[in-house]
């Protein structure tokens, strides 16, 4: 008799294999993405420092008659171009082009500082040594054949010598020490001094507004008028004396050191660089006009490393120049530096006083789930609008009744504002109200996390609730926060829509942090890496040039935001560790 029982089916594959392979997929193809983007980032933005072969191009006339003409440039790009067939003319076909994109500097000379040639225009082509890259304060770089030196001593050094460069740097250094020297009296002791002369002309003001002082018999006299903007001075003849006797003073200390620049001047562009251009034409430039020079063709590669370490060296260190496609961004990174670390240091207490009480002392009711959803949903608003809400409240309300309270005096007589206008403190005020959100969401899941035993034991131990929460609760969430924290430096560092309306610049002519008391100036303009990014790639007249900027600029900026979160995520670490109870 046959056993009655069948086989069971044959097993397909597990449930949910599918799955598994398409979310596999799914995170695959969204770190290649993620790489992708940083590779072509870095490659770019490093490749703006990387310094670039010259070559020595001899182009085909565009008309016949006209001779050859030779330029000096560097190769940025080889593409191909489609060409359309013309309709208008019989017999055209549709081709392609290949072209380069050539930098030629130069823009006073050629116009533009790129151009794009045609390859079979390029009749010769090769890459002499002896050509000069010459970084300028005004007018980009310019690609020259260097002839002779010129120095103040009277001696001449033609471009053929060995001690050219040398005697070159030297002079380039020579002419950097002097710039340094000039902008140190005029940005710190001049600027000082201004300081000090705007605040007692402006006592000055105040007093001749709220008094009418006459001389009568010898004596001078004060008398209270109408509607006065100061009324404590108890002899303002007498303080209008001083003032006048200090503002003196400070003139003589203005005219030092305005002639103590102007000594350093004078010894500016004593040294001249006659160079020519592919073409021949002789040209010179007095070296206090010129930043930086090097021979690209005369160098190996560990030289082309210690160009490429000067280039990115002086581009974190610098100021920008030509509308901020030359030069550094050193003010760029510190206004978002300082703006990031000032919202952080304003949204994290707030974000957990929120959410403890939210946590720990609310009623937990529709109320209180009421209020869970509008933070949430604060996290989904445009940050625009937060910009236009900074500036309403913020700047206008909040910094208005500041001036009103505290430069009074300021706003009556000259009728401008301190703290009632966009600045940097505004800006990291309305940055951390839009990351609040993530704060408090994260705060509160990192306080729900702590085991529940850890507060009974502290509550059995005779401890208040207060004593729990700040003794055992909020230490063992600190790790929890930091990751709130951590993102909301992310999504705050990046931003660039609400600054443009509270705060931000495209140049601004002084730090919010600097050697000038009071050394902290929150009510000051600053720069920022986002907005820089926007303003060099859009707004930028030369969007050629700005390319590399961008590049090296959104590196940067990336980096600062890495090396930030890193920052924080070590400290998670060791809190992590040290409170090793709790779940975060």
């Amino acid at each position: 008799m046959k056993p009655d029982f069948t086989l069971p089916p044959a097993p397909g594959r597990p449930l949910g294999e599918a799955n598994i392979w398409i979310t596999s997929i799914g995170i695959s193809v969204g770190l290649i993405m993620i790489f992708g983007l940083l590779g072509i980032i870095l490659v770019n933005g490093m490749e703006a420092f990387w310094p670039k072969t010259i070559h020595e191009l001899t182009l085909s006339p565009a008309a016949e008659g006209e001779k050859p003409y030779t330029l000096y440039a560097s190769i940025t790009k080889d593409q191909t171009r489609h060409v359309p067939a013309d309709p208008t003319q019989p017999g055209s076909t549709a081709r392609d082009i290949r072209e380069y994109q050539l930098f030629t500097g130069s823009k006073e000379t050629y116009g533009q500082s790129y151009r794009y040639v045609d390859v079979h225009n390029i009749s010769a082509s090769s890459t002499p040594q002896g050509l000069l890259c010459l970084e300028r304060m005004e007018g980009g770089k310019a690609l020259v054949k260097p002839l002779e030196l010129q120095l103040a001593s009277g001696e001449t050094i033609p471009a053929s010598s060995p001690e050219f460069m040398q005697a070159f740097r030297r002079a380039l250094d020579h002419e950097t020490e002097l710039r340094e020297e000039i902008k140190a009296i005029d940005t710190g002791k001049i600027g000082t001094v201004n300081t000090r002369l705007a605040d007692a002309r402006l006592d000055i003001k105040a007093i001749e507004r709220s008094y009418d002082i006459r001389e009568e018999n010898g004596t001078r006299t004060a008398a209270l008028k109408q509607n006065p903007v100061v009324r404590d001075v108890d002899h303002p003849v007498e303080e209008l004396a001083k003032l006048n006797e200090k503002v003196a003073r400070l003139n003589a200390e203005y005219e030092q050191y305005t002639a103590e620049a102007s000594k350093l001047r004078a010894q500016q562009g004593r040294d001249t660089l006659v160079y020519s251009l592919g073409d021949g034409e002789r040209k010179e430039i007095s070296l206090d006009k010129a930043v930086y020079g090097y021979l690209p063709n005369d160098l190996g590669f560990f030289g082309k490393c210690g160009v490429f370490l000067h280039n990115l060296y002086h581009f974190i260190v610098d100021d920008p120049r030509e509308a901020n496609t030359e030069g550094g961004i050193f003010p760029a990174i510190f206004g978002t530096f300082i703006m990031t670390l000032l919202m952080s240091a304003l949204v994290t207490p707030v974000g957990v006083i929120g959410a403890t009480y939210l946590r720990e002392y609310a009623k937990q009711g529709t109320l209180v789930q009421a209020v869970r959803i509008c933070v949430n949903n604060l996290a989904g608003v445009p940050s625009i609008v937060f910009g236009v809400f900074g500036l309403g409240f913020f700047v206008y309300y909040l910094g208005g009744t500041i001036d009103e309270l505290f430069y009074w005096k300021k706003l009556a007589v000259d009728n401008t504002p301190t703290f009632g206008t966009s600045g940097i403190l505004w800006a990291s005020l309305t940055l951390a109200l839009m990351t609040l959100p993530v704060v408090i969401v994260s705060t509160e899941e990192a306080l729900s996390a702590v085991p529940r035993g850890l507060r009974e034991a502290a509550l059995a131990c005779g401890a208040s609730k207060w004593q729990m929460i700040k003794r055992i609760i909020l230490p063992s969430a600190l790790p929890g926060v930091m990751t709130g924290l951590i993102l909301a430096m992310a999504r705050g560092a990046g931003e660039v829509a609400p600054l443009m309306v509270t705060g931000v610049v495209k140049l601004a002519p002084s730090l919010p942090i600097d050697g000038e008391g009071p050394f902290i100036h929150l009510e000051r303009k600053f720069m920022h890496l986002g907005f820089h990014i926007y303003d060099v790639g859009f707004q930028s007249p030369d969007s050629d040039a700005a390319q590399p900027m961008v590049f090296a600029t959104t590196l940067l900026l990336i980096l600062l935001v890495v090396v930030m979160n890193l920052t924080a995520i070590l400290i998670r670490n060791r809190l992590r560790k040290k409170y090793a109870a709790s779940s975060f």
